[in-house]
């Protein structure tokens, strides 16, 4: 049996027995918040469900292809974005002790207002409806070259696979298999990891002493992540909805300790990277380094990828569906629920289609939202509500600056490459802020 079919056979036991055992939800409690038997989800399971599900596939890919690139500087300057687990969770943690909010959305809605309530669910639903296709994209590569009937018609598959057993239980589904998929994640990138340091001349030396700690070899996008850490949690519902199912104290420890963890995860696997460019590998540095292992390390690589993936879709599923039906109040229903699911995998899957790139849905929208440091940093100051509208609008023109490629090479004082993310975010930010206190200081 070829590689293609062990791939085939990968996706289809693994979607079946997630089918099988994932609960069968009854209860909008149960499909919308993860409830279960009255409890809510403890420290140990909602640590392993944030982690697996911002491992996505496009992130195992990427922190891949930056070690390869700029060696352990690269996964360290992906691993950057886990800050957002620690920003997330101590925020959060104040807006439930100290202010009482139930969701974002509430917390929007009374300081804002509707309006900006609504201006805030466009941006979440366009970067759910990102995460769909980028991350499918992604398994595709692994059945067939971009453009291939087999590309496209293994994304359709997995996709309606997956979708099979989140229809079954929603957020209760996504939370439940997170936790097999952090484990197997686990077992598996130890397996990698030991195939790797098993080769003489590669060594954790290798690890520590490869890439340059300069901002144009790799650092110019770590610090652009640790910037976009401060808003870009808040448009992550498969985030944010997993920060208010919990109790406050379980929700802060499990932020905290995915910020670390989930960081960690992302620097082991660009040691995969790492050891490609060591050995002049080029291409996708995950599937060059599995051909040169044999059969059984592409095929543990690709589980990896099937399995990131598929936690990263179903919670994608689940938080489109709460987002329509609990946050704009659309249909408290289970039917809805399942209905909205479905919409946003077929919108999500289109895409696909076109020549998208899979980076560009993390740093593209995470610089379109940076409007939304100040909303949240100092979320307790009293601000007219044209505050939030000024600061949202600046942060979208400074996202739409990084796709023209138009932001003036004058304002850039780094070289290499994401030299331009990086100021366009350090400019963004400041000028955000500006406009965001403007009203606060005219009103005075």
């Amino acid at each position: 049996m070829d590689i293609i079919n062990w791939q085939w056979l990968l996706i289809f036991a693994s979607s079946l027995i997630f089918f099988l055992i994932s609960p069968w939800a009854k209860t909008t409690n149960q499909f919308f918040k993860a409830v279960k038997k009255k409890k809510a989800p403890s420290t140990i399971v909602l640590t392993g469900s944030l982690i697996i599900s911002w491992i996505f596939a496009k992130s195992i890919t990427n922190a891949a292809n930056l070690g390869w690139e700029f060696g352990l500087v690269g996964g360290v300057a992906y691993a950057g974005y886990y800050v957002s687990f620690a920003v997330a969770g101590v925020l959060i943690y104040k807006l439930r002790t100290q202010g009482g909010y139930t969701s974002i959305h509430q917390f929007l809605r009374s300081k804002f207002g509707k309006g900006a309530m609504l201006v805030f669910s466009i941006l979440i639903a366009i970067r759910l409806f990102n995460e769909v296709w980028s991350n499918t994209m992604v398994i595709g590569s692994y059945f067939g070259e971009f453009g291939t009937k087999a590309y496209y018609f293994s994304i359709i598959v997995f996709t309606f696979l997956t979708l099979a057993y989140a229809l079954k239980g929603g957020l209760s589904s996504s939370i439940f298999t997170d936790i097999i998929q952090m484990i197997l994640f686990s077992i598996l990138i130890i397996i990698i990891l030991w195939h790797i340091f098993s080769v003489e001349d590669f060594s954790p030396k290798n690890v520590v002493t490869s890439g340059t700690w300069s901002l144009e070899f790799g650092l110019n996008l770590f610090f652009a992540a640790v910037i976009q850490s401060f808003s870009y949690p808040f448009h992550d519902p498969v985030l944010t909805d997993r920060a208010f199912i919990s109790s406050p104290k379980t929700t802060l420890k499990s932020f905290l300790l995915a910020s670390v963890l989930g960081a960690l995860c992302i620097v082991l696997f660009s040691i995969v990277g790492i050891y490609a460019q060591s050995q002049g590998m080029e291409g996708q540095a995950a599937v060059q380094v599995g051909k040169a292992f044999g059969i059984v390390i592409l095929l543990v690589i690709n589980f990896i990828m099937i399995t990131s993936a598929a936690s990263t879709l179903d919670s994608t599923f689940a938080s489109f569906s709460k987002l329509l039906a609990i946050d704009l109040n659309l249909g408290k229903n289970l039917t809805f629920g399942r209905l909205s699911m479905i919409i946003i995998a077929v919108l999500g899957t289109i895409p696909v289609f076109f020549d998208a790139e899979i980076l560009s849905a993390t740093t593209i929208s995470g610089t379109m939202v940076i409007g939304l440091t100040p909303v949240f940093l100092f979320w307790k100051v009293k601000t007219p509500r044209i505050s939030f509208y000024l600061s949202i609008a600046c942060g979208l023109i400074f996202g739409l600056l990084l796709i023209l490629e138009i932001f003036p090479k004058s304002l850039i004082f780094s070289e290499g490459k994401y030299a331009d993310l990086l100021w366009i975010n350090i400019w963004g930010i400041l000028s955000c802020n500006i406009l965001y206190w403007i009203p606060k200081w005219i009103k005075k």
